[in-house]
């Protein structure tokens, strides 16, 4: 038994209990056992899982990330500016500018930064994956587009896929209601459309420039921010005709930023904070 510090972050209310493993690369030895127990709010720390921030020989650092039912996922946008929050304000990089290992491969991240501590960071997202086999969907159409799917009773939606390295399924809806996200979402995260599950946003489009939307995440379920998802709603309003390339996102947890810029890649704009930190006897 050993006890470990950690620190709880959160990027618009989406948390994670985050270890700092960049002198000890091999400090959380089976983090797809631990993040269940960690994660659980009533037994444990509390969180949508557990992050771990590591050295990488060919990025600035890296992160690895375990939802709250243990699932490794490749990619998470409010993780990942905690993680640049971590080592700039812990003083581990003096740099404005970082780039960070994902499942998804390095990202690149501009911080903005004020009297010694990162307020924000704005994080290219990369190109989105249109192409259904490779998001993956059960569907050859590139991109997957209002494509159809009926649920168990016959309720029906369309939805636009999008990966972000991850998997979305954009749904538009006239009014977002419990009901549909904590219901309908946690079907859909199953459907046999999904071959690896799936990150369900539901959708109500404000204006040109502005949408509301809540996710129910794959392996987390319903979660404050998602910034691979709102990512995807980007993506997915603009090619449906819904809205401009750039626009914010209004989410349970408040506001980001999303650019889907002309060289494809997408920026997500948005805040990170320390919320606590403490240890733990693992």
């Amino acid at each position: 038994m050993a006890t470990i510090p950690f620190s709880k972050m959160h990027g618009l209310g989406n948390d994670y209990i985050y270890f700092d493993c960049i002198r000890d690369p091999g400090l959380i030895a089976e983090p797809a056992q631990l993040a269940p127990r960690l994660s659980d709010r009533h037994t444990g720390i509390g969180g949508d899982g557990i992050v771990l921030i590591l050295p990488d020989a060919d990025a600035d650092f890296r992160m690895r990330m375990f939802n709250a039912d243990g699932s490794e996922a490749q990619m998470c946008g409010n993780a990942i500016r905690c993680v640049a929050k971590y080592v700039y304000d812990r003083g581990y990089t003096r740099q404005e500018t970082l780039r960070i290992r994902t499942g998804r491969g390095i990202l690149s991240l501009a911080l903005t930064v004020a009297a010694g501590v990162l307020k924000s960071a704005r994080v290219d997202m990369g190109e989105p994956i249109l192409n259904g086999p490779d998001i993956p969907v059960l569907s050859a159409r590139n991109p997957v587009r209002r494509e159809p799917v009926t649920l168990a009773d016959g309720r029906r939606y369309e939805f636009t896929a999008v990966s972000m390295g991850n998997p979305h399924a954009v749904i538009v809806v006239d009014a977002i209601t419990d009901e549909q996200v904590w219901r309908d979402g946690r079907e859909l995260e199953v459907h046999p459309l999904f071959p690896q599950r799936i990150n369900v946003e539901f959708v109500q489009v404000l204006s040109r420039q502005a949408v509301r939307m809540r996710v129910w995440e794959r392996g987390a379920g319903e979660t404050q921010a998602c910034g691979t998802g709102a990512s995807a709603v980007g993506v997915a309003c603009a090619l449906n005709g819904l809205t401009d390339r750039e626009l914010v996102v209004h989410l349970l947890g408040g506001d980001l930023q999303i650019t889907w810029a002309a060289n494809n890649h997408v920026f997500m704009d948005g805040p990170a904070a320390f919320a606590f930190e403490g240890t733990v006897e693992i």
